[in-house]
C-alpha cells in the first residue's frame, strides 16, 4: 500500500485512526475512543487523505461514510495493525490468569444461550479477570444464498468489531479459520401437557398454530420450505424476536415452535416447556467458530477460540450423557 519513500512520512497512529473511523463512521465518537479532540481526528484524516490521495470519508448529516477506496483499504489496514499488535503483544506473552481483556463474541441468540454457560464457567476458573461481550448476529433476511446472508458477519470480523463469530455456516473464504464447536438439530417446543404431544403426527403438526422466531417479523422460515417440499403448509400465528422470549410465550399458549434441541435441553424446563421429536426431518447443522487467520496471531484470541471449542465439546458431550458440567 505504501512505498519506501512514503513510509518515512507515516505515523502508525494514522492507521489506528483510520481503523476507528471506519468502524464508528463518526468523527466525534472516534475522537472519544481515541481520547483525542474532534479537531485532532479531522487533522489526522487530512494527513491520511494527502498520503493516500483519496477523500477516504465523506461527511453526512449523521457522520461520515467511507469512499470506495477506504472500503478497499479496510481489510489491508486491519491486517497490518493485527500484525503490529501481535508483535507488540509477543513482548509479554498472554497470561489468561492475569489478563483483564474483554473479548467480543458474535452469535445468534439460540447459539449464544447454548455455548455461553460452559464458556463462562471455564473463564471463571482460568481467567477471572477476562470479560466477555456477546453480540447478536443474524443472517440478512430474505437472502436466498447463505454466503450472502452472512456477509455482514464477514465484514464485522474483518473490521475487528468482534473477535470471533459462532454461526450455523461454514463456507467462509480461506482467509478465515472455521472450527465446529457443536452440532444441532430441531425439536418441537410446546408447553407441558399440550395436546399435540399425545398425537405428534405430521397432519396434526400442520393443523397447529405456530410461533416463529424472527427478528424482522418474517413469518416464513426454514420449516415452511421443508413443508412446501411435501406440498404442505402451516399457520404462523405469531413471530417473536428471540428464542428466550418465545419460551415464555409457548409456556402460556397453545402455540408450538421448532427450536434448537440443545437450547430446549438447557433452558426450557424452567418455563414449563418441553421438546418432542418433530414428525418431519427439520435439518441437522453445525455451529462453527469463525476467526480471521491473521487475528489468530493474537495469543489471547487464540486462547479464547481454543477454550470455546474445548469447553463446548466437553460440556455438551456430558449433557448428551445426562451429566452436564456447568
Amino acid at each position: 500500500m505504501l512505498n519506501q519513500t512514503d513510509l518515512s512520512r507515516v505515523d502508525l497512529n494514522l492507521l489506528v485512526l483510520f481503523e476507528v473511523v471506519i468502524e464508528e463512521r463518526h468523527v466525534g465518537r472516534s475522537a472519544e475512543r481515541l481520547s483525542l479532540s474532534p479537531s485532532a481526528v479531522s487533522h489526522g484524516l487530512g494527513r491520511l487523505r494527502s498520503l493516500l490521495r483519496d477523500p477516504l470519508f465523506l461527511k453526512t448529516p449523521r457522520g461520515v461514510v467511507p469512499t470506495d477506496r477506504a472500503t478497499e483499504l479496510a481489510a489491508p489496514v486491519a491486517e497490518i495493525l493485527a500484525r503490529v499488535r501481535s508483535v507488540i503483544a509477543s513482548a509479554e506473552p498472554f497470561d489468561s490468569s492475569r489478563s483483564t481483556r474483554r473479548f467480543v463474541v458474535g452469535a445468534p441468540d439460540g447459539a449464544s444461550s447454548v455455548f455461553l454457560p460452559p464458556l463462562l464457567a471455564q473463564v471463571r476458573l482460568e481467567a477471572p479477570g477476562v470479560d466477555i461481550s456477546i453480540r447478536q448476529l443474524l443472517p440478512r433476511p430474505g437472502e436466498p444464498s447463505p454466503a450472502l446472508a452472512w456477509r455482514d458477519t464477514i465484514a464485522e470480523l474483518e473490521a475487528r468489531t468482534m473477535d470471533v463469530a459462532v454461526v450455523p455456516f461454514d463456507d467462509f473464504p480461506v482467509r478465515f479459520v472455521v472450527d465446529t464447536i457443536y452440532e444441532e438439530d430441531f425439536v418441537i417446543a410446546l408447553r407441558a401437557g399440550h395436546p399435540f404431544a399425545s398425537d405428534p403426527s405430521l397432519e396434526n403438526y400442520c393443523a397447529m398454530q405456530h410461533l416463529v422466531v424472527s427478528s424482522a417479523g418474517d413469518p416464513t422460515g426454514f420449516v415452511d420450505r421443508v413443508l412446501a417440499e411435501r406440498a404442505l403448509s402451516r399457520r404462523v400465528a405469531l413471530t417473536v424476536p428471540n428464542f428466550m422470549f418465545g419460551l415464555a410465550v409457548l409456556a402460556e399458549t397453545e402455540l408450538i415452535s421448532a427450536y434448537p434441541r440443545r437450547f430446549i435441553a438447557m433452558h426450557a424446563s424452567r418455563f414449563g416447556v418441553v421438546g418432542i421429536d418433530a414428525p418431519i426431518l427439520l435439518g441437522h447443522f453445525k455451529m462453527n467458530s469463525i476467526v480471521p487467520k491473521v487475528a489468530m496471531m493474537d495469543a489471547g484470541l487464540a486462547w479464547l477460540v481454543g477454550l470455546l471449542q474445548r469447553t463446548c465439546q466437553s460440556a455438551l458431550s456430558n449433557a448428551d450423557t445426562g451429566h452436564p458440567s456447568w
